[in-house]
């Protein structure tokens, strides 16, 4: 289940979850996944086990009143797990927006997930198969495949993780450009009633998609604060910080590097960063960010 899944029932949107999964490779062969490596169980045919790849899955919901936060998570993917339901039509008016958001946001790398096979007969999934492949049939996810599962049952959960393992590949990372870090998720961590010289700044969490960042670093995040001037028009103030610590689950880190998921915790105020009120807004080194534009015109 996803580590940070909350309900926000006041504006019916539900926030982006997310969590750590290692595909372990036993003797060379792909036997299952954990979601906590720390808790491997050592038995016999466990014990000798290799750590190949340690990824991140991003939880993103399927309803159409959630796209915003689907594409908020979309845009720090390198590949995408497509669910589709076997026990109903195909496609889905939420299964069809997220192939064309897949499309807008470039993801080459596609596995398309029949789930909940264990509830219909052989007959049903062979025919909803044919309906998956003439869905796909000319999009982007052409020619990818399409893997029965049980996901209560853990049917097929294995050959997933393969897929995963060995048809997505780890993208080239640049290391050396300004860091720009999109933020998915924001928290004020303070507890009610804190003491004033026990609060602690607002933090933000995503993905860093190039450059490295460190502990004591400058930063400053756009648009920032978004106001309206004395005439109506919308005036963007940067937000300007420095890190104080990086983590990534309970690892605390002296630098971050690009894929995965980073907490960067900062000195902005927690007021802005609650309730995840910097989500969509980028992260990087001072005077480095792209500018910001509120008005486009498309030709």
């Amino acid at each position: 289940m996803c580590t940070f899944l909350t309900y926000q029932k006041l504006f019916h949107l539900i926030s982006l979850g997310y969590n750590y999964t290692p595909s372990e490779l036993v003797f060379g062969t792909l036997l299952r996944s954990f979601s906590q490596y720390r808790r491997l169980p050592c038995q016999p045919r466990f014990c000798d086990v290799e750590l190949c790849q340690y990824s991140v899955r991003l939880a993103l919901q399927g309803h159409d009143i959630l796209m915003a936060t689907m594409l908020n998570g979309a845009a720090i993917m390198d590949g995408a797990l497509l669910l589709i339901a076997s026990n109903e039509s195909c496609p889905q008016p939420q299964t069809s927006e997220h192939l064309a958001a897949v499309e807008i946001m470039r993801l080459k790398h596609i596995i398309i997930l029949q789930n909940k096979i264990d509830l219909i007969q052989e007959s049903v999934a062979i025919n909803q198969h044919e309906s998956i492949q003439k869905f796909i049939q000319g999009t982007i996810a052409d020619g990818a495949p399409v893997v029965p599962i049980s996901a209560q049952l853990k049917y097929n959960v294995d050959v997933v993780c393969e897929y995963i393992v060995n048809k997505i590949p780890i993208p080239v990372r640049d290391f050396v450009a300004p860091p720009n870090m999109i933020v998915i998720r924001s928290f004020d961590v303070n507890k009610p009633g804190a003491e004033v010289d026990d609060i602690k700044g607002g933090v933000a969490g995503g993905s860093i998609l190039r450059g490295v960042l460190r502990v004591g670093q400058k930063i400053e995040v756009r648009p920032g604060i978004t106001t309206k001037d004395e005439n109506g028009g919308v005036k963007c103030t940067p937000i300007f910080s420095r890190i104080v610590s990086l983590f990534t689950e309970a690892n605390e880190l002296q630098f971050a590097v690009p894929g995965g998921l980073i907490g960067v915790g900062t000195t902005i105020d927690p007021t802005l960063t609650r309730a995840d009120r910097l989500v969509g807004q980028v992260l990087g080194e001072v005077g480095e960010l792209p500018d910001v534009f509120v008005e486009l015109e498309v030709i």
